[in-house]
């Protein structure tokens, strides 16, 4: 079974910065893609961005410019680099990646790391 394990998470003040990451149990060039999710309190999940297994990435609109996602294959580890934080990317982040090969896709998530951003 596949593991992945989030770390890097903490308080911090509104314009700080801090760097999540995500390191998987497998070679992360087994996944079609990883991605960052995020959830605060009383709301949905929402998705914070993607990096392909081919390294193409893509963001939020509420995060471009600020939040970076990079990975290192030979860590099996994917990286959330936060600038500029803002008390509403508050919340917990979730590591996420999917495989297809055939039929039906297969995801994985991690436990969470809690993100604090106040003064």
């Amino acid at each position: 079974q596949v593991q992945l394990v989030e770390s890097g998470g903490g308080l911090v003040q509104p314009g700080g910065s801090l760097r999540l990451a995500c390191t998987a149990s497998r070679s992360i060039l087994n996944f079609n893609a990883m991605d960052w999710y995020r959830q605060a309190p009383g709301k949905e999940r929402e998705l914070v961005g993607s990096i392909t297994s081919g390294g193409n990435t893509n963001s939020a609109d509420s995060v471009k410019g600020r939040f970076t996602i990079s990975r290192d294959n030979a860590k099996n580890t994917v990286y959330l680099q936060m600038n500029s934080l803002k008390p509403e990317d508050t919340a917990v982040y979730y590591c996420h990646a999917w495989r297809q090969v055939a039929g039906p896709r297969s995801h994985y998530w991690g436990q969470g790391t809690q993100v604090t951003v106040s003064s």
